[in-house]
């Protein structure tokens, strides 16, 4: 059985293939695979660390958008009220 990347081949029985009479030295795995499976869960993690620092810059640049998205809505909220403010103004003014 391969990794997904296609890191080395793990059998998934024993280093012998006879998974009956492999008590020898106590282990199904031998240091082989061992070395196989700590070298794909190395990849593993370092993968995940990778995604985790991927994950971070994502989470900080949609917290800066949204409070620049938040900061624009303010500024046309007040100028859509300054605007109705000098509007009212002007039309409670009677004509000249």
């Amino acid at each position: 059985m391969s990794g997904p990347n296609g890191e080395p081949h793990v059998p998934v029985g024993g280093a012998g293939g006879n998974d009956d009479n492999d008590d020898n030295d106590g282990d199904s795995f031998g240091e082989e695979e061992y070395a196989a499976i700590n070298s794909m869960l190395d990849q593993i993690n370092s993968c995940l660390d990778h995604l985790e620092e991927k994950n971070d810059y994502l989470h900080a640049c949609l917290k800066e958008l949204l409070e620049s998205n938040r900061q624009t809505r303010l500024e046309f909220q007040q100028q859509s009220e300054q605007q109705n403010m000098e509007a009212d103004a002007q039309g409670s003014q009677p004509p000249a």
